[in-house]
């Protein structure tokens, strides 16, 4: 069925329905970061540690990388919307799984089947909303999109916060029973009008386990590589060795075979891999504030989960309050002027931020998160509605399964890097302190002799040593996550000047240019 042959939604219809899909994309995105404030109370609970609690975040990213690209070929196999309940209806009973988990490693597996089941439900709310949107109005539908996805990472910390701190982290799992079931009934009622024709295409099964291959291996890598030593441990060289051969491999596979499972094709539109690029810089090192965050303030500043949570939610409301104002600026601005100047922004607050000392007052801290959600919807807003105008309107389910795998798959390799590097910059910083610290021992000789026990004066020292190691990481952190926003900022302008937006881009030859309003 050709998207001419059947009328947009209007009226109550239309937004029941936009409500609903939005409501799909703020799940999966929700639960990507619902957890990082619960990590501490996860691995406490199942006799974990906290840097092994993050696999819960990067287990759940990774499977959704997987299964993202895939986005185009399970929506031609099985069908648009016939794809999208089963993937909904899916993601609800692993949560369920989820939930219900005795051990880390139980839930690690069921966070894994959630991915797979949430993964297509990104790119397939993104384009259900460009179907039951009227063309001029296309550019609502990317709007609420993106904001779906903007405020979801941030309102999973305030979410998780106050659940685990209310009742137990399992209910940060459950629930998505409730949402997830409005959306199974409302999207029978309301989007099977939109079903797109099925095609019968082969399974490209040499491309689908490449892909497992190589992003399996290299996430095992990342996650374990602190604990064995990195390139010391044969295993994790192994493991980076079959990553690299399997990635090649995959290209390799996926621009010669027929049927690809994935369709690489589509980066042969400048404006969309320069967008993809420019997005998964600026979400990844977002992904990494937005867990490094609230387990700076629970382990260094001593902040209860709820308590962290709702710091972090200063971005979201600011960036709720500003998100109108970008969406009507997006259609007569150049995006590559919104997209690096919300970088930029970005880069700017977050350098401010890696001047953090122990000695912070609450509003020291959440002021900067403010003043970057002001920020954030000239990034987010502009660059999704960038990308999938830049390409053909039958490529839109492949395009926007690939924007959304690039993001999620470098966003998950990021946290993992950031918490091994937190870790080493903690213990560099505490060996240089130790020298540091009362090097003559009169601070030492001072209060034994005010009458404090040497056990307790050994303590206390320990305590501070640990409180600004920690703290002088956290700087560090900050100010590599400053400069790849930065580098987003100068990548973005490698893209062709655009017109106006038009969800319709036409092809000149091999240029590319998007249709005047």
């Amino acid at each position: 069925m050709d998207q001419s042959s059947v009328a947009p939604l209007s009226g109550f219809r239309l937004w029941a329905a936009a409500v609903v899909i939005a409501g799909a994309n703020f799940m999966v995105v929700l639960d990507m970061t619902i957890a990082n404030v619960s990590i501490p109370n996860i691995a406490g609970s199942l006799g974990a540690t906290t840097t092994q609690g993050t696999w819960v975040i990067t287990s759940y990213a990774v499977a959704e990388a997987i299964v993202l690209p895939l986005t185009g070929w399970l929506t031609a196999r099985f069908g648009l919307v016939r794809t999208f309940i089963s993937a909904t209806s899916l993601f609800v009973l692993f949560s369920i799984f989820c939930g219900l988990a005795t051990s880390l490693s139980m839930l690690v597996a069921a966070r894994v089947l959630q991915g797979f089941a949430g993964g297509p439900l990104m790119p397939l709310s993104q384009t259900l909303l460009l179907r039951i949107f009227p063309k001029e109005q296309a550019g609502a539908a990317i709007t609420l999109w993106s904001m779906t996805t903007l405020l979801a990472p941030i309102t999973g910390p305030v979410l998780g916060g106050w659940i685990c701190e209310h009742w137990s982290w399992s209910w940060i799992f459950f629930i998505n029973i409730p949402l997830g079931i409005v959306v199974v009934y409302f999207s029978i009622n309301l989007l099977t009008r939109y079903e797109l024709p099925r095609r019968q295409l082969p399974i490209d099964v040499v491309g689908l386990v490449l892909l497992i291959i190589w992003v399996t291996a290299l996430q095992i890598m990342l996650d374990t590589g602190k604990e064995s030593d990195w390139f010391a441990s044969t295993t994790i060289t192994a493991l980076a060795v079959l990553s690299l051969i399997g990635f090649a491999a995959f290209l390799i596979w996926e621009l010669n075979v027929a049927h690809p499972i994935v369709d690489l094709k589509v980066f042969r539109h400048r404006a969309f891999w320069v967008a993809v690029l420019a997005m998964s810089i600026g979400y990844s090192s977002f992904m990494t504030l937005n867990v490094l965050t609230p387990l700076w303030l629970q382990v260094n500043m001593d902040y209860t989960a709820s308590q962290a949570g709702r710091t972090i939610g200063w971005t979201g409301l600011f960036s709720l309050c500003m998100a109108p104002f970008v969406a009507r600026l997006a259609i007569k601005v150049d995006r590559r002027k919104l997209i690096s100047g919300g970088l930029v922004w970005l880069s700017g607050v977050t350098a401010l931020r890696c001047m953090g000392s122990t000695d912070f007052s609450y509003w020291d801290i959440a002021f900067p998160l403010m003043i970057m959600g002001l920020g954030m919807p000239f990034f987010f807003i502009s660059v999704s509605g960038m990308a999938l105008a830049s390409v053909n309107s039958n490529e839109t389910a492949s395009a926007a399964g690939l924007l959304n795998f690039s993001r999620t798959l470098l966003a998950a390799f990021a946290i993992s890097v950031m918490t091994t590097g937190w870790e080493d910059y903690t213990t560099t910083a505490y060996a240089e302190l130790v020298g540091s610290i009362d090097a003559d021992g009169s601070l030492f000789k001072a209060l034994v002799q005010s009458g404090v026990e040497s056990d307790k004066v050994h303590s206390m020292m320990d305590r501070l040593l640990n409180a600004q190691s920690l703290m002088i990481a956290t700087n560090t952190i900050m100010a590599i996550v400053a400069f790849a926003f930065f580098v987003g900022a100068v990548v973005i302008w490698l893209a062709p000047r655009p017109r106006a937006w038009s969800p319709e881009p036409e092809r000149t030859g091999s240029h590319e240019k998007l249709n005047p309003k």
